[in-house]
């Protein structure tokens, strides 16, 4: 087989294919020994009749029309593979010399993906959190610390906000108990909400000895009865939180001064912020070279984009048992509002992918083989494979060259980070030295200080 690439007009190319008549011969034959399977003639087994047979009966035509029909669309991709075309559409095929004997020739034109040019990525400014924590979210952290330090006092006054009253609480639905709502010496902190607003509402401004008398909407939007609630406050406990003092700082944790504890929550804190920088800068580098792309985009590749999204994101509702019907439904989502963000998220996604493969031809971005190699051990721990198994799949399925190009598209967006300008939120210059993550040592223990910078990075 012989083929050549040559550009059209309206981002399109043509492929110009020849076939030489004994290459398609072998062709021919398949087709005759996949018809001789479904034409049943007397005295053979299907499959068996001799080609001579069926061709005096079908007519010898037939056969070469079948081969046609099949042998068209497997030397079309072998030619779009030898010429790495980067179809984005199905092609239109027309048939120019063959169809009666002698060597095929056709030609195939196809949309690509357009290729841009664009500039100023080299000059980037990019907008990511800071990598350090201030000294108000450090008092944050000092004051979740005191509440957990915190002790329980009777307070001789009404009740207020954040106060915990013992409490006999009784639910009822016309006359009969709740389940759940019914309970003598019940330690309730007020303002949580934690089963009506009602009950905060009426328990401030109460004091010991009152016994409260009210109705409530259900909670429950299938109940139409309300709630009767009966409410005796037994006694009034306030939290009295300790001193920011060392003598604190050595109770609630193993430093002997605040100055200390404050110190390493600025630290562990800073090694959570800086890795969310880190991934924001990737984020944030792939949004500004999406804005450096302004190409109109053509149909078949953002239509394309947006259905490898949604089977994606539907895949991943499926491993949650769910389904699109079942999560619109949940959401509350309408659908044409669910498809205006997939559109814009699969037109950002083009862009910044447009801009990495312009960049990878303006800077001759190549992975390295140790590159492809990394890649393979990657892939290989993530499906808990072999390497060589990982490398063979690859190799025999032809899927090297579409390594390298994925490759190459992530080491053009690495290779533009390291690159770009850092801003904070607030337009203060950051320095990327202050994003390396130093490895903690393998002794150092968390205190329980920091249980809240965990829950703050998830």
């Amino acid at each position: 087989m012989k083929a050549s690439v040559e550009p059209e007009e309206g981002n399109k190319v043509k492929l110009s294919i020849e076939v030489d008549e004994q290459e398609f011969e072998s062709d021919i034959e398949a087709a005759w020994k996949r018809l001789a399977k479904q034409v049943r003639m007397k005295g053979f087994r299907p499959g068996k009749a001799p080609r001579s047979l069926l061709e005096r009966q079908l007519g010898a035509g037939v056969g070469r029309e079948e081969a046609l029909r099949e042998g068209l669309p497997d030397y079309y991709a072998q030619a779009v593979r030898e010429h790495e075309v980067d179809v984005i559409a199905p092609p239109k095929i027309d048939i120019t010399g063959g169809q009666e004997e002698g060597p095929v020739t056709f030609e195939a034109v196809v949309e690509v993906r357009p290729i841009v040019e664009i500039s100023g990525y080299e000059s980037l400014t990019v907008t990511i959190p800071s990598p350090f924590a201030s000294e108000e979210e450090i008092d944050a952290q000092i004051e979740r610390l005191r509440q957990q330090f915190g002790e329980l006092a009777v307070a001789e006054r009404p009740v207020v906000d954040g106060d915990f009253v013992t409490i006999d609480i009784a639910g009822t639905v016309d006359g009969e108990p709740v389940e759940g709502l019914t309970a003598d010496d019940y330690l309730y902190e007020v303002g949580r909400g934690a089963v009506v607003a009602d009950i905060d509402e009426h328990l401030v401004g109460a004091v010991v000895g009152d016994v409260l008398e009210f109705d409530a909407e259900h909670p429950d939007p299938d109940e139409d009865e309300p709630l009767s609630f009966r409410i005796e406050v037994k006694e009034i406990k306030e939290k009295v939180l300790p001193d920011v003092d060392d003598d604190f700082a050595n109770e609630a944790s193993e430093f002997a001064t605040v100055a200390e504890l404050r110190a390493d929550l600025a630290n562990r804190m800073a090694m959570v912020r800086k890795a969310q920088s880190l991934m924001a800068l990737q984020d944030a580098t792939a949004a500004a070279l999406a804005e450096l792309v302004t190409d109109d985009l053509p149909e078949p590749l953002v239509a394309q984009e947006m259905e490898g999204r949604i089977q994606d994101f539907a895949m991943r509702l499926e491993a949650q048992g769910m389904d699109l019907a079942r999560w619109f439904e949940m959401t509350d989502t309408p659908q044409e509002q669910f498809v205006a963000q997939l559109k814009d998220a699969a037109e950002s996604g083009i862009r910044t992918n447009l801009a990495l493969r312009a960049i990878v031809l303006a800077e001759s971005i190549e992975p390295s083989d140790e590159d492809i190699e990394a890649e393979y051990a990657r892939l290989a721990e993530q499906h808990e494979m072999d390497v060589d198994d990982v490398r063979g799949q690859f190799e025999r399925n032809d899927a090297v060259r579409g390594l390298r190009s994925d490759l190459r598209i992530r080491l053009a967006l690495d290779w533009v980070a390291e690159r770009v300008s850092l801003v904070d939120d607030e337009g203060v210059a950051i320095d990327r030295a202050s994003l390396e993550i130093e490895a903690p040592a393998a002794d150092d223990e968390a205190p329980e200080a920091t249980s809240s910078d965990e829950e703050d990075a998830e």
